[in-house]
């Protein structure tokens, strides 16, 4: 069934399980979800990028299937498993027997006023209410195999991203400053090369581990029951970091949306249930990594034509700054 057709029939109510009464169709750039009251399918697009191929029915089971085993890490009772689209007379429906036309993965719906980053953007967010989230990542961390590599190819691989990204940012095509792109790569690269056993220590210690690998706000449920959704699935490599990276990362997005106190207590209550300190220069070259490469992703976006640009080059440009502001710390 074509793209076009099948995401139209999935726009029936009679096409999911949960005897739905309205659907909403959310647009991603690797997928379609269809949102009802209770629950959200998620209908991966048939493209290819450089780290995922999904042009095949059979690509995307395997994919959606990899997702839920993932993300059932951290939001065990989010994900409920992978469903098969099948047709029904004339449309499709979700789940059941029939003649396989792609698969999904099903999840329960979260309530938007629980996510981390509406409720910093509102100002709802009431003090220790984040701990609970903070906690969950801490005892993931904590209970994570660590990754076996070596400390000079950790470290080589750092250097590598700051310098590709580098070179993307400060060409004139990325409308960025270039001068402050220049002076945050080079000040993570001095603090590097001043502590060349900074990064060694974090693997001796058994830090680097299969994270997330996409820790924002926007991906973190308050409540009774937290939950952290939507992680890196499709690129094992981008998932292996260091904890003390992925949270100063969590952290930098914190600071971005202006709540840097909520991303500091992410990071305390990692400290108090791992009784891992990360150095805080180490905390500060990974917070310039992480804004540098966002600034890159930003720039890509800003290139895409249905994307708005000039919003997209304003979010690079923030994300430069805070590189600058944390690099400056480095001394």
């Amino acid at each position: 069934m074509p793209a076009p057709d099948l995401i139209a029939a999935l726009t029936a109510t009679t096409a999911f399980p949960d005897q739905a009464s309205g659907v909403e169709v959310v647009e991603t750039h690797m997928s379609w979800v269809f949102l009802t009251e209770t629950r959200a399918y998620k209908l991966k697009k048939a493209v290819r990028y450089a780290l995922l191929d999904h042009r095949t029915p059979e690509a995307r089971r395997r994919a959606c299937e990899e997702e839920v085993r993932l993300n059932r890490r951290l939001a065990p009772s989010v994900y409920l498993g992978v469903l098969p689209v099948v047709r029904d007379g004339p449309g499709v429906r979700v789940g059941g027997e029939g003649p396989v036309v792609d698969w999904v993965v099903q999840m329960r719906r979260l309530a938007a006023d629980r996510m981390l980053d509406r409720k910093i953007v509102d100002g709802t967010l009431r003090p220790e209410e984040h701990r609970g989230a903070a906690a969950l990542l801490a005892r993931f961390y904590r209970a994570a195999p660590p990754v076996d590599m070596g400390a000079g190819e950790y470290r080589r691989g750092i250097e590598r991203e700051l310098l590709a990204t580098r070179h993307e940012l400060v060409d004139p095509r990325a409308g960025l400053a270039a001068a402050d792109v220049d002076a945050a790569t080079d000040a993570a690269l001095a603090a590097l090369a001043s502590a060349p056993g900074l990064l060694g220590e974090r693997i001796a210690a058994r830090r680097v581990v299969e994270g997330h690998g996409d820790l924002r706000p926007e991906h973190i449920a308050l409540g009774p029951v937290p939950a952290v959704i939507d992680c890196l699935e499709f690129d094992r490599p981008l998932r292996i970091l260091d904890a003390a990276d992925e949270l100063a990362f969590l952290a930098l997005e914190c600071e971005r949306l202006g709540a840097p106190r909520v991303g500091a207590a992410f990071l305390d209550e990692y400290t108090r249930i791992t009784g891992d300190d990360p150095p805080e220069r180490l905390v500060r070259i990974y917070s310039v990594l992480r804004s540098l490469v966002r600034a890159k992703l930003a720039v890509w976006h800003a290139r895409e034509p249905a994307d708005e640009a000039a919003r997209w080059i304003a979010r690079g440009r923030a994300y430069v700054a805070l590189a600058r502001a944390h690099a400056r710390s480095l001394g």
